[in-house]
């Protein structure tokens, strides 16, 4: 293949899966090599498939981890919406009734704003706190992506209360190390939802970038509990909790 034009290799090259370019394609000579190293032959497979447009707009330092990172982008939270009951939800802090999956819109609530999400999990009158703990590498997040590139990490949640009843909710959210050292935080203000509120669902979310190297996992903990104290199930509503590794 060396008598073909550049722009006529890196063509042939984009058909070949990521994964067979880096560890196989770049190490058959020095020009394969170059291409596989390069910025034209990932912005083409970008192109191929929806991560950039025809003309990109995006300025990517590193467009071959930008294509891995678009490729990766999904939800790592497991079982955000109470659709598995609590699996995959581990320290579970049942206070009070404990923690109750319900289906929506619920009593005295609103239907979320996506169709999709049908349950969500709500707290009882003392504090419900519960947690995932992500595993970057296991998600296929490497060493050397998390400490050179540092994507973004993006973190979400949705919470609600009844409109007959206050009540508190908090997130917290830490990046931690290989010893599980807290390396970047972030944690909510305590959020007090009035009785007599509207119940409409509020979103919530943070972005973490430029934490230094070392992450290797995301602990995720949200809760809350009710303000009035009643037996049963009045307190925050939460659903469609969401972390995202991003380019």
């Amino acid at each position: 293949m060396e008598s073909l034009p550049e722009a006529v290799l890196i063509r042939i090259l984009a058909s070949i899966p990521a994964v067979d370019l880096v560890l196989a394609c770049r190490l058959v000579c020095c020009q394969w090599k170059n291409l596989v190293d390069g910025a034209a032959l990932w912005i083409l497979k970008c192109q191929q498939e929806g991560f950039a447009g025809a003309e990109p707009e995006e300025k990517a330092e590193n467009w071959q981890n930008f294509y891995f990172l678009s490729k990766r982008r999904r939800n790592l939270i497991k079982n955000p919406c109470g659709e598995e009951d609590l699996q995959h939800w581990g320290e579970v802090e049942n206070g009070g009734d404990g923690w109750k999956v319900e289906e929506l819109p619920g009593d005295f609530g609103k239907e979320f704003p996506s169709e999709e999400v049908h349950k969500y999990f709500v707290t009882s009158y003392e504090w419900c706190r519960k947690s995932q703990v992500i595993d970057l590498r296991a998600e296929g997040y490497w060493e050397e992506l998390m400490d050179t590139t540092q994507p973004k990490v993006v973190v979400k949640d949705w919470y609600a209360g009844r409109s007959d009843a206050g009540c508190l909710y908090e997130l917290c959210v830490k990046l931690l190390s290989e010893n599980e050292d807290v390396l970047a935080e972030y944690k909510s203000e305590t959020i007090a939802i009035p009785e007599d509120n509207d119940a409409s669902w509020t979103e919530i979310s943070y972005t973490f970038s430029d934490y230094g190297p070392g992450v290797r996992f995301v602990r995720f903990e949200h809760g809350g509990q009710d303000t009035l104290f009643w037996k049963g199930w009045y307190g925050v509503r939460v659903t469609s909790s969401s972390v995202t590794v991003e380019p």
